[in-house]
């Protein structure tokens, strides 16, 4: 894959805080990243994945395109929360082909979503990931996507004047990018953790393979809603003390009292899911966490999750293995907002032809 000249495409990355836009060129040596931009947008536009004002964000997102100069029209995006299901369900042996044509009868018992109203695709995985109840059967990753989110989106990236290739879910974009970016151990279990400001991506992958997934609608906006309703100050004041930033007239004990109580908050859902995961799964342990959203950056989170969860917790750099021209993409820029980029990276390595 990566010694082909594969047809170029984007990642566009619409969040609720912000617009990301990437493109990559595959060489001999991994990626060079050719373009990489980052639009704030008001935080009315898309409300817990929902878009709210299309018109708005087909702006945000031209003008995106317009201030980076990308030229490249096959996009690839991502949907993630409650329009999004995602099962890892055990199946009798059967061919790729034979699923196909019954994944839709098999896919009823697991959605919560009429099967007419959703977009059903699979993925099977290697041998050794089955239940292992003594039957033979396979592992079979099933995702359901709702009809009218999946819309939404294409026709959004469409009016863009941009041609939606592939659409993927946000938490494989995080395994996408573990896979490119970082050494795989086959026995190694890492829970990549995405905090955006909407909606947390858990995703936890063994030996680079899907095990569990989980989105909550929790992320960085809980953080600013309690500062601005607590402190009485504005929405843009909030954003800028959530990231470290003194506010006139407040003191720092308060503003840390306030984060260190949504540090608490957000930590306990995480740490809930690991529990999930650890008691419908045969492995006990989860060895690490990569950290990864905008979320990433609130003042002393990756200390209380290392402490609170007893994993050692890293933030993601989703730009280690890719090639950087500093004359085109900023240094410090990546530095500054790596950790929001990290669906962003894992869409814009996707081709239209991989699975």
């Amino acid at each position: 894959m990566l010694f082909q000249r594969a047809h170029p495409v984007i990642g566009l990355d619409i969040g609720s805080s912000a617009i990301k836009v990437l493109q990559l060129t595959p060489s001999k040596k991994g990626y060079v990243l050719e373009k990489f931009g980052i639009k704030t947008i008001d935080p009315e536009l898309i409300v817990d994945g929902a878009v709210m004002d299309a018109g708005r964000v087909v702006d945000a997102v031209k003008d995106l395109l317009r201030e980076q100069a990308v030229k490249v029209k096959d996009v690839v995006i991502s949907v993630s929360g409650h329009s999004v299901i995602v099962k890892k369900i055990s199946l009798p042996p059967m061919t790729e082909d034979e699923l196909e044509e019954s994944i839709k009868w098999e896919a009823e018992q697991y959605i919560p979503f009429d099967v007419n109203d959703v977009n059903i695709d699979f993925h099977i995985l290697p041998p050794g990931d089955a239940a292992g109840d003594g039957k033979e059967t396979m592992s079979v990753v099933l995702v359901a996507v709702k009809k009218d989110r999946l819309a939404e989106y294409t026709s959004l990236v469409m009016e863009a004047g941009l041609n939606p290739v592939v659409v993927d879910v946000d938490a494989f974009t995080l395994e996408n990018l573990y896979g490119m970016g970082y050494d795989v151990s086959p026995s190694e279990v890492i829970a990549l953790v995405n905090i955006g400001a909407s909606v947390m991506n858990i995703h936890i992958i063994k030996g680079g393979n899907f095990s569990f997934t989980r989105d909550i609608s929790a992320g960085g906006n809980r953080y600013t809603e309690m500062i601005q309703r607590d402190l009485n100050v504005s929405y843009e004041v909030a954003e800028q003390a959530k990231r470290g930033g003194s506010v006139a007239g407040v003191s720092s004990e308060a503003l840390d009292g306030i984060i260190a109580t949504m540090n608490t908050e957000l930590v306990a859902e995480i740490g809930r899911s690991f529990d999930y995961f650890r008691s419908t799964s045969t492995q006990e342990t989860i060895d690490r966490v990569l950290l990864g959203g905008g979320t990433a950056k609130v003042p002393g989170l990756v200390s209380f999750m290392n402490e609170r969860l007893g994993v050692p917790v890293d933030v993601i750099d989703p730009f280690r293995k890719i090639q950087v021209n500093s004359k085109l993409v900023d240094p410090d820029l990546l530095k500054a907002v790596g950790p929001q980029a990290a669906v962003v990276v894992g869409l814009a390595i996707r081709r239209p032809d991989d699975r």
